[in-house]
């Protein structure tokens, strides 16, 4: 299945993407996306006729498909290539860091330049969402906790991440540098997440071309090795990484300015397109 949530920033309403493509309201069964408040909202969307829902006419603003998430979980250097251009050493255990709920947005709504900004990037990920509690799980159960998949973008201020002290999710978080979708994509229509094809593409030349199969730490693995630290709850969501291409790592850096274009996808997970906007007081 393919769940999605539609309407103005603050509005929106579930639904779902029919064999044709089209939205169907589904909010006469569920009152949003929300794993925390319905833990059984796949298994009551998936016994529902499509066909029987009503069909959402014209082509509305969508949202992040996941409402209410707990927890943003990012994980750095994750490809070989990207540890590579970054003239970082390969990880030993995965690279964690938090981006804050506050920069979710949809996924084609604009990205703010934040003020002050100097080095603002793009990464290209493959997003996993939490089903099911997961704590102290092993890799072999791991992938039981995943309700669904999605594309993100991991939008990251260099210079705030790297030269404004020790704490890289100040470079994480700001404001619209965490758009998710345009879906979740449910995990039965996913069944090889370490094989997926992803691309991003600036003002429409190629940027990024990555595959899930070039991970260092597989999303089996990053979901048992978080679930040590801390609980992985219902409607959390993890951003698994970013292959090379990124502007830092070119020679010289390229960053992003105002009136840019980015267009990513991920196989099966659709596709974004933001265009970037200025700060403006």
């Amino acid at each position: 299945m393919k769940i999605v949530r539609y309407g103005l920033p603050g509005e929106e309403r579930p639904g779902l993407i029919d064999s044709d493509g089209a939205i169907r309201d589904l909010s006469l069964l569920i009152p949003d996306i929300d794993f925390g408040y319905t833990p059984d909202l796949l298994k009551i969307v998936s016994q529902t006729d499509s066909g029987s829902l009503p069909m959402v006419p014209g082509s509305p603003r969508l949202g992040c498909p996941v409402a209410k998430i707990g927890k943003f979980i990012g994980i750095g250097l994750n490809y070989r290539d990207h540890a590579i251009e970054a003239k970082l050493a390969i990880p030993d255990e995965p690279a964690v860091f938090m981006k804050t709920t506050s920069c979710i947005q949809g996924p084609n709504d604009p990205i703010v330049l934040p003020r002050h900004s100097v080095k603002t990037d793009w990464e290209v990920e493959v997003g996993v969402v939490i089903g099911k509690k997961a704590k102290y799980v092993d890799e072999v159960t791991a992938l039981d906790c995943i309700a669904g998949y999605c594309a993100i973008n991991d939008v990251s201020e260099r210079s705030f991440q790297f030269e404004r002290g020790i704490t890289m999710d100040k470079g994480k978080g700001c404001d619209t540098f965490g758009p998710i979708g345009p879906w979740l994509v449910t995990a039965d229509e996913i069944p090889d997440p370490a094989n997926l094809s992803m691309w991003l593409d600036v003002n429409g030349k190629r940027m990024q071309s990555g595959n899930t199969r070039d991970m260092i730490f597989s999303i089996a693995k990053i979901v048992s090795y978080l679930s040590e630290f801390m609980s992985l709850l219902p409607g959390d969501v993890i951003a698994t990484g970013t292959p090379a291409g990124v502007g830092f790592g070119m020679r010289p850096p390229m960053y992003l300015k105002s009136d840019d274009v980015i267009h990513i996808g991920v196989e099966g997970l659709g596709e974004q397109r933001q265009v970037v906007v200025g700060w403006q007081p």
